[in-house]
């Protein structure tokens, strides 16, 4: 019976450490979306208003 509960609290602890391994690289994915949304708008807007930065 203590094996049989062993067992069961490992396969608790990992399922608990890859839930929130898998929760973080899901908010890291919308956090490295929304910077890629705000790098396309600011090189939009740049090369709309048609300012040369080149020397």
């Amino acid at each position: 019976m203590n094996i049989l509960f062993i067992i069961i609290a490992v396969v608790a602890i990992v399922l608990a450490i890859t839930g929130g391994f898998v929760q973080s690289l899901n908010f890291l994915l919308w956090v490295g979306l929304v910077l890629l949304a705000l790098a396309v708008i600011a090189w939009l807007i740049r090369a709309i208003s048609g300012r040369n930065t080149t020397t």
